[in-house]
């Protein structure tokens, strides 16, 4: 973001906000606060909540934290919709239930295996 400094928005998310061609008051309230957050997420940063109410804050030029949580919701819903519309990342398919499973030829970790004892002493 440019001068004048706007509410909330420290040196790390007026980079992120930059380079989502987001450099002004201006432009963020034409974006929005659930767009310039999805556009941030969309570019591969991982901004958390704070940053969604850290831009409504910047909008309506008060603290974070006295964003009302009626609005907060409304912000969370919005976010949690178009975070579901994201396709899965390129390269890895969406996960799925992890399972573990155990090799035919594997032995089982015996209990004790914590130790520093080989499994099978010798005498």
């Amino acid at each position: 973001m440019t001068e004048p400094k706007l509410r909330n928005i420290g040196p790390k998310s007026a980079a992120w906000l930059r380079q989502v061609g987001l450099r002004s008051r201006e432009e963020l309230a034409a974006a929005g606060t659930v767009d310039a957050f999805m556009r941030v997420k969309r570019a591969g940063f991982k901004p958390s909540l704070n940053l969604l109410y850290a831009l409504e804050g910047a909008l309506l030029d008060c603290h974070w934290q006295d964003v009302p949580d009626a609005r907060r919701s409304e912000l969370v819903a919005a976010a949690e919709a178009a975070i579901a519309l994201l396709p899965p990342p390129r390269g890895r398919p969406a996960a799925g239930p992890v399972t573990l499973t155990m090799m035919a030829h594997e032995d089982p970790v015996p209990a004790h295996a914590d130790n520093d004892e080989p499994d099978h002493a010798q005498n």
